[in-house]
């Protein structure tokens, strides 16, 4: 298991993880920190939307070397990608390093690995796919020099996993203020626009700021007393508020654990909404002008009836993989293997494969009867 008496730096990761979430600037330095987690070189975060816009964000110490990487074309040359592309690891949200996508002849011969890498005291990778968008995908790797370490171990694989989770919850929000859009506006004005409700709420629990589309949520299942936020009711209630507490206390045990979504079925009307916890540790420094007492930032999205399933729900919920839960949420909501596929850009037979993973874990045979769980579980 990873040795946790590297906690601190652990720490200090996942804040400046929640930190770069309302202030995208800040992501290098978020990079910068993840990659001490592990004692490495860098880290590189590299996301895609489902229009073909992309971007990378790398840590201040990868600068260079992702200068020269774009410049001098290896990024059509890298074998490390293009094999990770062919395998759907870009897609499945299984944590990747060099051994799962080549021989050891290759890592020793070729021209990525001796030429570009060898340059900038590069060498071995470990990434993960997360999915913090049912319309953007993001990989995030952490870069190590071969010459002073051995590749990533399993349990280095596992601790990415962790990691990964609060990445994909940050980016909730931080996608959204990535949006070109968004560009040059003040932050008070992204949080205006963006469709994602957001509730910043001080070391008491109450509520110090809220955007336009959070106080548009307010109803039935989503209220203010006595300038607290109250969700849901009953158990699902309880538990919200138990979150919400240790969200605003910061115990590292639960920056540590895996971050899940909390879902809220209304009583009275067909709303579904998704709640989001982002822990803002006591030395952020984010947007004076709105963060200044900022304990915990609450995020609600509503889901769409007419939308699939975000997959990140669907692996939650079910205990899938991140490809499992992509198929599963496309086929459940209607669509047959073959639409999904194509949608989902993967060829059908791996869709099929995927469904026949999902249809053996989650106990169900036909399409209809992964609907109709999907309906009870997920967005009913």
């Amino acid at each position: 298991m990873i040795n946790y008496g590297s906690q601190d730096r652990l720490l200090t990761a996942v804040e400046a993880i929640y930190e770069a979430a309302t202030d995208p600037s800040k992501w290098p330095t978020a990079l910068g920190a993840i990659a001490d987690c592990f004692g490495d070189v860098g880290a590189v975060l590299v996301w895609r939307r489902d229009d073909g816009s992309f971007g990378t964000i790398v840590s201040d110490t990868l600068i260079d070397a992702q200068r020269d990487y774009e410049e001098s074309g290896w990024a059509s040359r890298d074998i490390r990608a293009t094999r990770a592309m062919e395998r759907g690891y870009f897609f499945n949200g299984v944590p990747l390093t060099d051994r799962h996508l080549c021989s050891p002849d290759e890592i020793r011969s070729d021209p990525c690995y001796t030429q570009f890498l060898a340059k900038h005291g590069l060498g071995w990778v470990a990434g993960i796919a997360v999915s913090p968008d049912p319309h953007v995908g993001v990989i995030v790797s952490i870069q190590r020099d071969a010459s002073r370490k051995p590749e990533f171990s399993d349990d280095e694989l596992g601790l990415l996993v962790t990691i990964g989770r609060h990445i994909e919850k940050s980016l909730r929000l931080s996608i959204r203020l990535l949006d070109a859009e968004l560009t040059g506006l003040g932050l008070g004005e992204a949080l205006a626009r963006i469709g994602i409700g957001v509730f910043s709420l001080d070391s008491l629990g109450r509520v110090v700021f809220s955007n336009p589309a959070g106080r548009r949520l307010i109803g039935d299942e989503l209220h203010l007393v006595q300038d607290r936020l109250c969700i849901g009711s009953g158990t699902t209630r309880e538990a919200i508020d138990k979150a919400i507490s240790r969200a605003l206390r910061g115990y590292r045990h639960d920056l540590f654990a895996e971050p899940r979504p909390l879902l809220v079925h209304s009583l009275n009307s067909n709303r579904r909404l998704v709640i989001y916890l982002l822990p803002i540790g006591e030395r952020t420094s984010i947007a004076e002008e709105f963060l200044t007492n900022t304990r915990a930032i609450v995020l609600v999205i509503e889901q769409k009836l007419d939308e699939p399933p975000d997959p990140t729900l669907v692996r939650d919920v079910l205990g899938l993989t991140l490809g499992e839960a992509r198929i599963a949420a496309l086929v459940g909501s209607g669509l047959p293997p073959r639409e999904a596929a194509e949608r989902l850009g993967i060829a059908e037979d791996t869709a099929r494969n995927l469904l026949k993973r999902v249809f053996a874990k989650v106990g169900v045979s036909r399409q209809s009867e992964l609907v109709g769980l999907l309906a009870k579980l997920v967005l009913r």
